[in-house]
């Protein structure tokens, strides 16, 4: 599902050459839930830029879903970030005007999706995150925690291959974080998508079934319970 054969980025800066990425190699099975945690610095964001299409490596492969993104034009870039992925982020960038129901629907209406179909996608997504009785309600009247899931259902409801999350707790109290990390939890146990999380939370990274630690650029160590290879 996830592919990645001896990736490397270099970034060019004022004091010379920055590895951000150092032959890093990693596969991972459909279906997999991946932690990603390392120091700040140690290629993380790289990492999931990488994955989410939004960078190129300077030498390697990387495959998701069969799409070699390294190879990618903008046009197949822009077609797999539509289709194949899903991203949360720390930050819930949801649209104040809009209610739960509208935000979440805004990725199918982007794709050209019928009006039918992103109602039941909608409808399916919310009950998977347990705001099926916010639908109505706006982004400002929801918790931190509500509106996480509400960035979450929105990931999921083109029914991606892969779903990234940057720190998707990183933002919240505990008791919110908890809730966030139930619903994670569910869409790992359901297989719903390839799921990878990049944290710096030891308990997010405890949920797991496979934990990658990063450092310098490279992982240094990877845990495996069988989901994963």
């Amino acid at each position: 599902m996830v592919s990645l054969q001896n990736v490397t980025r270099i970034y060019s800066s004022g004091i010379g050459e920055v590895r951000a990425l150092d032959g890093v190699s990693l596969d991972l099975d459909s279906g997999a839930f991946a932690t990603i945690t390392g120091p700040s610095g140690c290629g993380k964001s790289t990492l999931l830029n990488l994955l989410g299409g939004l960078d190129h490596p300077t030498s390697g492969e990387i495959r998701v879903a069969g799409i070699p993104l390294h190879d990618a034009g903008e046009a197949e870039l822009t077609r797999y970030r539509r289709h194949t992925l899903g991203i949360v982020f720390q930050f819930f960038n949801l649209l104040p005007a809009m209610t739960v129901r509208e935000n979440v629907e805004l990725p199918l209406l982007l794709r050209g999706e019928s009006s039918s179909l992103a109602t039941t996608r909608v409808s399916e997504m919310l009950d998977l995150v347990g705001l099926s009785h916010r639908a109505s309600h706006f982004p400002h009247q929801l918790s931190g925690g509500e509106m996480q899931r509400t960035a979450t259902a929105r990931a999921l409801v083109g029914h991606p291959a892969l779903l990234l999350a940057d720190e998707p707790t990183g933002n919240l109290d505990s008791a919110n974080a908890a809730m966030v990390c139930e619903t994670f939890s569910k869409i790992a146990s359901q297989k719903i998508a390839t799921l990878i999380i990049v944290t710096h939370s030891d308990s997010v990274a405890a949920l797991a079934p496979v934990r990658i630690q990063m450092l310098d650029g490279k992982i240094l160590s990877k845990s495996d319970s069988g989901f994963a290879s």
